[in-house]
């Protein structure tokens, strides 16, 4: 996992071909003003605004995943928000199957810590990375990249 705010994106451009493009989309349009939904941005990557109430972490953590053939750029737009993290490898309560075509693996595991991003702080998040998010009061809007592997 990574987190930084979006002035030091460029520093993670050469970890995959995508993350260039995601970072570039958000400096070169108007995100606050995105409507939720899904766009495709390039070939391998999407782009998902949500947008909707905070919720606490007894219910974020209930939704606690991670993926196995994409990345997440989390990208927080209006906030603050909170994060749950763990670790994949110390993740041993499995919350059903994988959906393949969903990539999302759910698991019953409490995090091992929180964390809180401010508006224009990401976090990367990679497939070892179990996570729930949306923990906070009042509205937040956020950016997801999926960034294909």
């Amino acid at each position: 996992m990574i987190v930084d705010s979006l002035h030091n994106a460029a520093k993670y451009f050469g970890l995959h071909p995508n993350f260039k493009t995601a970072f570039d989309y958000v400096s070169q349009n108007d995100v606050t003003k995105l409507e939720e939904g899904v766009l495709e941005i390039a070939k391998g990557l999407k782009l998902i605004v949500i947008a909707g109430e905070g919720t606490t972490k007894e219910q974020s953590i209930k939704g606690f995943e991670c993926h196995d053939k994409n990345i997440d750029i989390q990208i927080v737009i209006q906030g603050p928000e909170t994060y749950a993290w763990k670790p994949r490898e110390k993740c041993v309560s499995p919350n059903g199957d994988y959906s393949d075509e969903k990539d999302v693996r759910f698991f019953h595991d409490q995090p091992d810590m929180f964390f809180q991003l401010q508006e224009k702080q990401f976090a990367i998040l990679y497939p070892e990375d179990v996570h729930a998010a949306m923990i906070g009061e009042g509205s937040l809007k956020k950016l997801v990249f999926k960034v294909k592997i």
